[in-house]
């Protein structure tokens, strides 16, 4: 991306938050500070993801004090895919980090991601080398990296960190809902953006409680397969649904032929020929044609719906914004 000579990038920081009303100030101070020191333009862009805890007080305060900070406020809570969509939807500069609100991400570390984004990428996904989280936590975490790298073909080790940076045509570009900003990287590399990854420290969680519960790894197993789906198969869904059911289709179709042509032999009392109302085979038959021509209909479908361009409506419902309408569609 172009940007005028000797003018600064201007720098998005999009922080989801969710009852974490305890770490937010000393967050934001320490974002603004890390700007000014190594002079950075920073926006810093809170999304109070319905909240309880008083976190909307707090970033209002921030922002009341310095313009550069921001923040979004939704009706209830939407998810941090909407919390983030949001945000990167507000979100005016050229690039754009993505940051949890818990301070176990280092902002110091902010300048080793723009560095490496110069290298020439387009994603830098952060790494956590060692974690400072529960073995419960942990364990769940590397079998899910294993996979999606597997299933990808995008070989990174943390795949679910969350302090990441991107150009910003990359998170206008990608559609969140769900659980799907995890997979922000992938999706990004299936379109041809360049990623890569830089291990960063991980502090203790000093702040609030984890989000994390055992049923987010069955959630994000399940959005893994949308994934693979959408990705590999999204523009040409007959490809996999056709490749299922013609297969199907036809030994359907052949077993049905045999039947027929021993039906035919049968009646004209050929040796060797009788009913066939009794065959295993009738049945095998009848169920691979029936499931075959669904799969094929589906596909077909599919195919309809993927060749329309139809614009989805936003996941979320925005309450109030600082300093309102700006980038928030109000």
């Amino acid at each position: 991306m172009e940007s005028n000579p000797g003018q600064a990038e201007l720098i998005s920081i999009v922080i989801p938050a969710l009852n974490e009303s305890a770490s937010l100030e000393e967050l934001g101070r320490a974002l603004l500070a890390v700007g000014e020191r190594r002079g950075l333009q920073l926006e810093v862009i809170f999304v109070d993801d319905g909240s309880s805890d008083g976190s909307w007080d707090k970033i209002r305060g921030l922002a009341a004090c310095d313009p550069r900070v921001r923040g979004i406020r939704f009706r209830r809570n939407f998810g941090k895919a909407a919390a983030l969509a949001a945000g990167f939807d507000a979100a005016l500069g050229q690039v754009v980090f993505q940051m949890d609100a818990d301070l176990q991400d280092d902002p110091a570390e902010l300048p080793e991601f723009l560095a490496k984004l110069a290298e020439g990428f387009d994603v830098v996904n952060g790494w956590k080398r060692v974690r400072m989280d529960p073995w419960h936590k942990v364990w769940p975490s590397r079998v899910f990296n294993w996979l999606v790298s597997s299933l990808t073909g995008l070989k990174l080790r943390d795949h679910n960190c969350g302090f990441k940076c991107f150009r910003a045509e990359v998170v206008k570009e990608l559609p969140l809902y769900g659980e799907l900003h995890r997979f922000i990287p992938v999706m990004a590399h299936a379109r041809g953006y360049r990623v890569t990854e830089l291990p960063i420290e991980h502090h203790p969680r000093r702040y609030g409680r984890s989000k994390y519960r055992f049923h987010r790894f069955v959630k994000g197993f399940l959005d893994l397969l949308t994934v693979v789906f959408l990705t590999v198969f999204g523009q040409r869904p007959l490809h996999l649904l056709g490749g299922i059911g013609l297969p199907a289709f036809l030994l359907g179709a052949a077993g049905l032929t045999y039947l027929g042509v021993c039906w035919i032999l049968a009646r004209f009392q050929v040796h060797g020929f009788g009913p066939i109302g009794t065959r295993p085979l009738l049945v095998y038959s009848l169920a691979c044609l029936t499931i075959g021509f669904q799969m094929l209909s589906v596909g077909f479908l599919a195919e309809l719906v993927a060749s329309q361009n139809v614009r989805h409506e936003p996941q979320y419902t925005v309450a109030e914004s600082i300093p309102p309408g700006k980038g928030t569609g109000q």
